[in-house]
């Protein structure tokens, strides 16, 4: 008999029979394929994927030998000539999944040793059994999956095989994880709890529970929550809208938030679709937004997947082609988004949708018949605009997701505006955008040219509560200390050198301060644009786009309650700390467009804007890999015999964010402390613990932790068992609770033995 899972101290008798692995495998992974039409495709690959352990080689390593074992090519490679000719792209699109099931999905060329040419061409079958004909007998019928194919358009084509390609390998390596612990589960006599509730048995329930919030909020008290009631009451009306792509445009302070999930809600009833994600751009207030919606809709609803911890890469090559990586799948706990409510960020969910890896693509085949919700939509990096736009529009067309792009700011990607764009007319969820921005109209905008760290902390001396907004952390850093010499009242600096575990009680505390008049001074960087919800009577915002502007903007006079020429929002020049580059491009797209309009927060002026950006930058600056800087969308081509398809190379250039920036985890509270002290602890996985010390992170640059690493500031713990994926500050002396993780100058002294003027 042949074996595909071992124990390590069990008679053979417990060990499970390679037949009922494939076909438990091929039996989920058709179940999951179903969803999106692939069916058979999926289940093929299930079924094949392990083929490669009928070689007596394999069944060898299960009985103690160490002699390394490729058994992920063999499925792929005589799959190929199984199929009809007329089916064989669908074959190699097969072939990737399952010859990636443990190393990641392969470039069809290039890296020596491991493309997919060379190892379809380096397999011997002869290696393997014949026995496998007789316990995989099921003949192999249509592979054909129920999508319309895009015409006319080739390279539209080869992007659409490519993504359900990843749909695929996300169905067969979930399927295969879940397999493999179910029977590691029986053996050890554990059951994992990995079930969550279905949201279409709850939808009226949750629904019931929304209403219940916007109940608790009272009757309108002013224009401002009139205008956020007819916007959702205007919204909600149209959650039977055809599912698809939306847009939905609502000036900051209008509710745009709970008017998205009340929409997501409704429409998930009305259609039946299984799970809404909310993809939120920034880290920072990722933790607000799951807690909001927790609290409305019950801890029991709500998975909150952050992705500035991920998992290290899976091993390459043939050593994850082992025995033993079946068992380090129990140590993977990514989550597979099966909760009926995931918030998440943009960068977790685009870099997932162009993964190799199996962590990070697990969880693609649940994105069918989704709801997304894009927060923030301007924020999509721009020199991966295209390739984003072609998957949001393939998730739309071919899987049965409605995405809405969410935002104060549109960035104007209807293909009226933008070669390449999506079709977006027609598909405004809000009232009038341009009626909204007027009538939540709450500032008056400032440009008062250059103004120096001295001059800017004068005019925020005048105000007993002013909200400044920079564009690095050096600078807010810098104006900070300036601030604390002059002695200012009510000082607070916020920026991302700071956990998100000592922000939030920071949040709090700004809030309580501007509702009770105390004195309240705040010198952010621009993370406070982020959804955060402070109503500052005064802001200045130093020189960026206009989308900047308009989200600074969103911080001041927030609720209305003062009159509009005495909220001031003051743009204005640092000269002695220069925007970067990126930035200084969007001041001068600006410039271009602004006099033409008398309101730069009007609609038509962000539509002018953003296509002023996207002008300036030229097309083909929107779709340009990270690495090789070719464009991603060029890593994928077909024909009617053939596939070229580089997933690998592809992942590798997809890269949201481009700082390279590191992690190091701080010990700021008992809490952490404890959660630290358990990494030695070999069964709690290092997913867990990965989420649970995710609020005391800070990303620092490389160079940076690499000296505190070098001076013994930083150091990776447990490392035996958990390699380099936790580095924790031991000297807890360069953090400063006044304003986070202070690393320059790191190696020669820490916080308490620095002098600042």
């Amino acid at each position: 008999m042949y074996f595909a899972h071992s124990t390590p101290r069990g008679p053979e008798a417990q060990w499970e029979p390679l037949s009922r692995h494939l076909n438990e495998v091929s039996r989920l992974a058709a179940c999951y394929g179903d969803a999106f039409g692939a069916k058979a495709l999926c289940a093929v690959a299930g079924l094949f994927h392990d083929l490669g352990k009928y070689n007596p080689a394999f069944q060898a390593r299960l009985r103690g030998s160490t002699a390394m074992v490729d058994h992920s090519t063999a499925g792929a490679a005589v799959l190929g000539k199984l199929v009809a000719a007329g089916e064989r792209p669908l074959a190699e699109l097969v072939a990737y999944a399952i010859a990636g099931h443990h190393a990641g999905l392969p470039d069809r060329r290039g890296i020596t040793g491991s493309s997919l040419t060379e190892r379809l061409a380096g397999f011997d079958e002869r290696s393997l059994d014949t026995s496998w004909r007789q316990e995989l007998a099921d003949p192999i019928g249509s592979l054909m999956p129920a999508l319309t194919w895009v015409k006319g358009d080739p390279a539209a084509r080869a992007f659409q095989f490519a993504l359900l390609g990843r749909m695929v390998f996300s169905a067969l390596v979930d399927a295969d994880f879940k397999a493999t612990e179910a029977y590691y589960a029986g053996v050890n006599g554990y059951q994992p709890d990995r079930d969550w509730p279905a949201l279409g048995e709850r939808l009226d329930d949750l629904i019931v529970r929304l209403d219940s919030k916007f109940a608790a909020f009272g009757p309108p008290r002013n224009r401002i929550g009139q205008l956020r009631q007819e916007t959702l009451t205007q919204v909600r009306g149209k959650a039977g809208e055809p599912p698809g792509l939306f847009t939905l445009t609502v000036p900051t302070g209008g509710g745009k938030t709970l008017t998205s999930l009340a929409f997501a809600l409704e429409h998930a009833r009305r259609y039946g679709k299984r799970r809404i994600i909310y993809a939120i751009p920034f880290t920072s207030i990722i933790d607000q937004t799951a807690r909001q919606f927790r609290e409305i809709l019950g801890d029991d609803m709500v998975l909150e997947h952050h992705s500035a911890m991920d998992l290290p890469e899976a091993r390459r090559s043939v050593e994850a082609d082992s025995a033993y990586a079946d068992r380090d799948k129990l140590k993977l706990a990514m989550e597979d988004w099966a909760a009926p409510v995931v918030v998440t960020t943009n960068v977790q969910l685009f870099e997932s949708l162009f993964a190799a890896r199996t962590s990070a693509a697990r969880k693609l085949h649940n994105l069918a018949h989704s709801i997304i919700v894009l927060d923030e939509a301007q924020t999509l990096p721009r020199p991966l605009l295209l390739p984003i736009l072609r998957t949001i529009e393939a998730l739309a067309r071919d899987y049965g997701v409605t995405i809405v792009l969410c935002t104060a700011t549109q960035p104007a990607l209807d293909r009226r505006h933008l070669k390449g764009g999506l079709a977006l007319e027609g598909r405004e969820l809000a009232p009038d955008p341009a009626h909204l921005a007027r009538e939540l109209r709450r500032v008056t905008l400032r440009q008062a040219g250059s103004l120096d760290d001295v001059a800017l902390l004068e005019e925020l001396d005048a105000q007993p509560q002013g909200l400044v907004i920079v564009n690095s952390r050096k600078h807010a850093l810098a104006l900070f200390r300036a601030a604390e010499a002059r002695r200012l009242e009510g000082l607070v600096h916020l920026s991302t050198r700071m956990c998100a575990a000592h922000r939030q009680p920071l949040f709090d505390s700004i809030k309580a301060r501007l509702k009770t008049g105390e004195p309240c001074r705040v010198i952010s960087t621009s993370l406070i644009e982020a959804g955060v919800d402070v109503d500052f009577p005064w802001v200045w915002r130093a020189e960026t786009g206009l989308d900047g502007i308009a989200q600074a903007a969103g911080r001041c006079n927030r609720e209305g309650a003062r009159p509009v020429e005495e909220s001031v929002v003051t743009l204005f020049a640092a000269p002695d700390n220069p925007p970067p580059a990126e930035i200084r491009g969007l001041v001068t797209d600006r410039l271009r467009m602004q006099a033409g309009f008398d309101d730069l927060f009007a609609p038509d002026a962000m539509t002018r804007y953003f296509e002023e950006v996207y002008w300036r930058i030229g097309s083909e600056r929107l779709d340009v890999g990270r690495v090789d800087k070719a464009p991603i969308l060029g890593k994928f081509a077909i024909d009617a015999e053939h596939t070229e398809f580089s997933y690998r190379s592809a992942a590798e250039n997809f890269r949201m964010i481009d700082s390279g920036m590191a992690s190091v985890i701080v010990p700021y509270d008992e809490v952490a402390r404890a959660t630290i002290g358990r990494l030695p602890i070999e069964a709690i996985s290092s997913g867990r613990l990965a989420r649970d010390l995710q609020p005391y992170t800070v990303q620092v640059p490389p160079r940076a932790r690499e000296r505190m690493v070098a001076n013994g500031k930083v150091a990776f713990l447990a490392p035996e068992l958990r390699a380099d994926q936790f580095a924790v500050l031991v000297d807890e002396g360069l953090y400063d609770r006044r304003v986070g993780l202070v690393w320059e100058d790191a190696e020669y002294l820490g916080t308490e033995e620095m002098i600042y003027s």
